[in-house]
């Protein structure tokens, strides 16, 4: 589960970050996955900073940070749900789990439940292809999962929650 850090403390962390650079271009990436691990995403307000330190554009700097899916621009959920979307999971029910998935979690792919708590993520292959439809919520990874049985995991997410 992700940790949401006060507000406060991302410009301090971020400030940070930046300082402990050398400031040369080839750190840009190192950087952004640093802050990006240390924060849960890349603060969109810190480009502006980030591109001081690399004296590059703010253009240029939001252009690798939408580049890359690995970078966030905002809070991630505390928990994240991902359904596998390749071709063996969704001949074995792939499509009908997550569009149960969406109706219980109250969002589609890409977007966070009402409250915030869990996050939709597709991702392609778990390596279950035997054992279809997979799925992983957080880092637990599920097989052979149904809409039933994706209920009670959920359950059990918020409870640990």
């Amino acid at each position: 589960m992700q940790q949401r850090i006060p507000q406060a403390d991302i410009a301090a962390q971020a400030s940070a970050i930046l300082a402990a650079s050398s400031g040369t271009q080839d750190q840009l990436l190192p950087v952004l996955h640093a802050l990006q691990d240390a924060i849960g995403y890349v603060p969109p307000d810190q480009v502006v900073n980030i591109a001081s330190t690399f004296n590059l554009s703010r253009a240029e700097v939001h252009g690798v940070i939408t580049f890359y899916h690995y970078f966030r621009t905002e809070a991630p959920a505390r928990q994240v749900v991902q359904i596998c979307r390749a071709e063996a999971c969704q001949s074995m029910g792939g499509d009908a789990l997550l569009a149960h998935a969406e109706q219980a979690l109250g969002c589609k792919l890409h977007a966070h439940s009402g409250d915030g708590e869990f996050a939709l993520e597709p991702v392609y292959c778990l390596g279950q292809c035997a054992t279809a439809p997979s799925m992983m919520i957080n880092e637990a990874l599920h097989a052979r999962v149904t809409p039933a049985r994706f209920d009670k995991l959920l359950a059990k997410a918020k409870e640990a929650a």
